[in-house]
């Protein structure tokens, strides 16, 4: 049994992408793990690029019909051998320590089932995105928006297998989402803030080319997640997380402000805390200190 399943679908993936994608996870520091590449697109594939590196641990496969996004990530799922998934898309890049930080930190907190990272965009517009980073802000911005890069994170399998938890093609192109929103109720969650991760920015991205149905599926996700979860959505709306950020160069986090609850922390690039302060209040009723 391997360490890691790296799960990567592919779909008409330009070549250069799909080459710049495979050889990120093949200079991994991280050896022990599997990578499948499970093509989409039975009639314009892919395997004679996939198939040009020699290495073991590929392992290609087709599907005779077009399944689409959540069929195939599902069908990866069910195909991984490894404890953890890394998720992956075909057109982006996994910086070298990807698989060993993420991989280190789920196994040093077992409480945990899915971690993320920070993520460089680069291409068009070049920047870093990042998110909350403990389990309690990642829960309350799940209220709102995706708070963990997708192609970017880590799942210990157990926990999807345990509870019967796969992609949902109702919800896509936003199937990642419904994913995370799923798993509320079963997994702490946890962003590293270290920059692992490259995410291509082209004009065919999915969030560009579905950008209304990816709204609407956004959309109804955040209404039944709000409806599953009352306690958490009610606890967003008084005492929600606010992110401030002053950007050096136009792109990278210089200083980033946190505000959740009674506490207020100062980080410098995203990583090294300054410093904190809590702060009193009262609100309906309840007593911070």
């Amino acid at each position: 049994m391997v360490k890691i399943s790296v799960l990567m679908p592919v779909y008409k993936t330009p070549e250069l992408y799909l080459r710049e994608a495979i050889e990120s996870i093949l200079k991994q520091t991280f050896a022990d793990f599997e990578f499948l590449i499970l093509d989409d697109c039975p009639e314009d594939d892919r395997e004679a690029v996939v198939k040009s590196y020699k290495d073991k641990r590929i392992k290609y496969f087709k599907n005779e019909k077009n399944l689409g996004i959540s069929a195939s990530r599902n069908k990866l799922i069910d195909m991984a051998k490894g404890e953890y998934l890394a998720v992956f898309d075909h057109d982006d890049i996994s910086l070298p320590e990807r698989l060993e930080k993420e991989s280190q930190y789920l196994d040093e907190h077992p409480e945990i089932g899915v971690v993320g990272c920070a993520v460089e965009v680069f291409q068009k517009k070049k920047k870093i995105i990042t998110h909350p980073l403990t389990d309690e802000e990642i829960k309350a911005s799940l209220m709102s928006v995706c708070a963990i890069v997708h192609p970017a994170s880590m799942i210990k399998k157990n926990i999807l297998m345990i509870n019967s938890i796969r992609y949902e093609a109702y919800f896509s192109p936003a199937e990642d989402y419904r994913l995370w929103c799923r798993l509320i109720p079963y997994t702490k969650f946890h962003n590293l803030p270290d920059v692992l991760f490259k995410y291509r920015d082209h004009g065919t991205n999915t969030s560009k080319t579905q950008q209304e149905k990816m709204s609407i599926a956004s959309f109804a996700i955040r209404a039944q997640v709000q409806a599953e979860n009352p306690a958490l959505y009610n606890f967003f709306q008084m005492e929600g997380l606010h992110t401030y950020r002053i950007n050096l160069f136009g792109f990278l986090p210089l200083i980033t402000i946190r505000s959740w609850r009674n506490k207020t922390r100062f980080y410098l690039f995203e990583k090294i805390l300054l410093f904190s302060y809590k702060w009193s209040c009262k609100l309906k009723g309840k007593q911070y200190a």
